[in-house]
């Protein structure tokens, strides 16, 4: 058993989960996978059943009865590596976007460099976004802007999606009182996160739009997270 563990949720990324299992695997640091599928009618999962035995002990699976969101996907796969004390848990998109060899920095920055939470930012070092349309990044970018504006939570990127978090935060955060399930969601953990005085990194990485399969991003998300994000601070949570 590695002491780290990566959760990939996934809904239909039949044309990606082989090759990222295998990507993560590759890396020369040791990690666990967790899947957290939300029942893919393309049969992810069961792409990931057989590609089990090739990865006894090291790669897991968890299927969900239907689409239920992003966030509480995180949260199912939180709760199974807290259960299973795994010191540090990574939260990482099936599709290529996060890069696996980038793993290994946010390791680094919570095991050896002292962050309770590692950002893998895509705006700490100016705009780092390959193959989005300029709308989307402007959206991404300023969404981030606008969440330091309402908060005044010092991070970059508060909506990124690909985290380390030591097992000590997510014991700490009051997972079931998480209120968001989409974007919000992200801001919302490192928000609470940041009140909770947790020390949070941000580590530079490049972020490269999928090639294969289709984008989750709904109006809805955008919505949760603008709207989101003025009911947060409002409840300023927690004191």
């Amino acid at each position: 058993m590695s002491d780290a563990l990566v959760i990939i949720p996934t809904y239909n990324e039949k044309e990606n989960i082989e090759a990222i299992v295998k990507a993560v695997f590759s890396q020369k640091k040791a990690f666990d996978i967790l899947i957290v599928d939300d029942n893919s009618p393309d049969g992810t999962a069961e792409i990931v059943k057989k590609l089990m035995p090739e990865f006894p002990n090291q790669l897991f699976l968890e299927v969900r009865l239907k689409k239920n969101g992003l966030g509480t996907a995180y949260i199912h796969g939180f709760k199974w590596a807290i259960v299973r004390k795994y010191d540090y848990i990574v939260e990482m998109d099936a599709d290529f976007s996060h890069d696996p060899k980038d793993l290994i920095r946010l390791y680094d920055a919570c095991h050896k460099e002292g962050a309770d939470v590692a950002i893998g930012s895509r705006y700490s070092q100016g705009i780092n976004v390959v193959k989005w349309p300029m709308k989307r990044v402007l959206l991404s970018y300023l969404a981030s802007k606008y969440v330091r504006f309402i908060t005044g939570i010092p991070i970059h990127d508060t909506t990124a999606g690909f985290v380390c978090w030591k097992r000590k935060v997510l014991e700490t955060i009051q997972l079931d009182k998480i209120k968001f399930i989409g974007y919000a969601f992200q801001i919302e953990m490192k928000f609470i996160a940041w009140k909770h005085h947790f020390s949070i990194k941000e580590v530079s990485v490049i972020f490269t739009d999928r090639t294969l399969g289709t984008s989750k991003m709904s109006g809805n998300i955008v919505y949760e997270a603008l709207f989101g994000v003025l009911k947060m601070r409002l409840r300023g949570l927690p004191k």
